[in-house]
């Protein structure tokens, strides 16, 4: 149909014809149209903006508002550039005292945005027909689709496919370096029956010796690979109530001696006990194991490790920080990623491992670190009683 058919533009063509009453029916008609277009695109999941030429917002939906921060009474106001810097950029556009250019052309592609939250949106761009009687020369719309699930499902289904591709590469390396470990410890054995036979000698006795110590490394290697094979075959926990604090404890226990060994000074700090959170004991400890391990890597001797317990209405913290070497700002990202090391020598599993497990138990892990002063890592664990309070909290 065209503009001149719409009986809404026949009226607007003869307004000045118009008598008081059918300005006020056109005006009341004009007021429920943009309300019901109003209700329309408030109710599209996606946000909808439309800017002028200077950059101003002339229209934002609700799902636009809140992508962006935007309150309903800043449109008409409100400049693209300072709302949304990231969008601006990504645009061209920038304050000038000539306006800025709007696009030619309809464009599409995909940023971060960090305000009011860290977000991936999808953006659209198109500019609007001319129309100097209108107004609008100059606008255009821009469509925004909140992508921020779509992005964390598909990088987590690539770090799933990678960390089940790792595990089976390493599944079968395993396997082969058994075969001939127990090759090696059945013919160990064949020797020791065969010494058993000989007179008693120096020679007999040494060779002996240098058996049992074969037999023993190669039970050490067999262990291992055993150990290692559970620690990177994902399997579920075995959740039973744990004591964060008292698992910890009997850790640094075990570790004591290296500790002291290497001149490194423990400090545990308790701001509130943590109550017992639902976990896999031995695979918690493993969690503890590998980051006090890298903690007492990273530092030279005397060093300083500081442990502060802390809980809040979610989750039981606890955040190891020493005074080591740091990591790079280049390689923070690829700390969790499999067979990356910093440390010469290192396999690269233990902070995959630790993720892994973590993620296992609903909890988290963060990692800051400033080159050359230190590394924090934090280990979150959800509370029992975290989806209780949320569903008091919501009463």
């Amino acid at each position: 149909m065209s503009r001149r058919g719409n009986p809404l533009e026949r009226i607007l063509g003869r307004i000045d014809d118009l008598d008081p009453g059918n300005l006020a029916i056109l005006a009341q008609r004009l007021a429920r149209e943009r309300e019901m277009l109003e209700t329309v695109f408030n109710t599209i999941k996606d946000g909808i903006l439309v800017v002028d030429r200077e950059g101003v917002i002339q229209y934002a939906n609700a799902a636009a508002r809140a992508l962006i921060g935007l309150r309903e009474r800043d449109a008409g106001q409100a400049q693209l550039w300072k709302v949304m810097p990231e969008l601006a950029r990504a645009l061209d556009f920038a304050p000038r005292p000539s306006g800025a250019t709007p696009p030619a052309r309809a464009l599409t592609r995909e940023l971060e945005i960090t305000y009011p939250e860290r977000r991936h949106v999808r953006l659209y761009v198109v500019p609007l027909a001319a129309d100097r009687k209108r107004g609008v020369e100059g606008q255009f719309a821009i469509i925004l689709s909140d992508v921020t699930e779509e992005q964390r499902s598909t990088r987590d289904l690539i770090e799933s496919e990678r960390l089940d591709s790792v595990t089976m590469l390493a599944a079968g390396v395993a396997h082969e370096l058994g075969n001939p470990l127990n090759s090696m410890n059945i013919h160990l054995q064949l020797i020791e029956r065969q010494l058993a036979k000989l007179r008693d000698g120096a020679a007999a006795k040494k060779i002996k010796e240098s058996a049992d110590i074969c037999v023993a490394e190669v039970e050490r290697l067999d262990g291992i690979i055993r150990n290692f094979l559970e620690a990177i075959r994902p399997q579920p926990p075995d959740l039973a109530e744990v004591d964060l604090l008292a698992l910890l404890a009997e850790v640094l226990a075990l570790r004591q001696q290296e500790l002291e060994n290497l001149g490194v000074r423990v400090e545990v700090e308790v701001a509130q006990t943590p109550p017992p959170v639902l976990g896999d004991r031995n695979q918690i400890k493993q969690v503890f194991f590998n980051v006090l391990k890298n903690a007492m890597e990273a530092m030279e001797r005397g060093g300083r490790l500081r442990i502060e317990a802390r809980v809040d209405d979610a989750w039981a913290s606890l955040a190891f920080a020493d005074n080591g070497v740091g990591i790079a700002q280049a390689d923070l990202p690829r700390i969790f990623q499999p067979y990356f090391s910093t440390k010469r020598g290192g396999h690269g599993l233990g902070m995959m491992i630790v993720q892994r497990i973590l993620r296992a138990h609903g909890g988290q892990i963060s990692l800051e670190s400033t080159e050359g002063h230190g590394t924090t890592v934090t280990l979150q664990f959800p509370l029992r009683n975290r989806r209780v309070r949320l569903l008091e909290g919501g009463a």
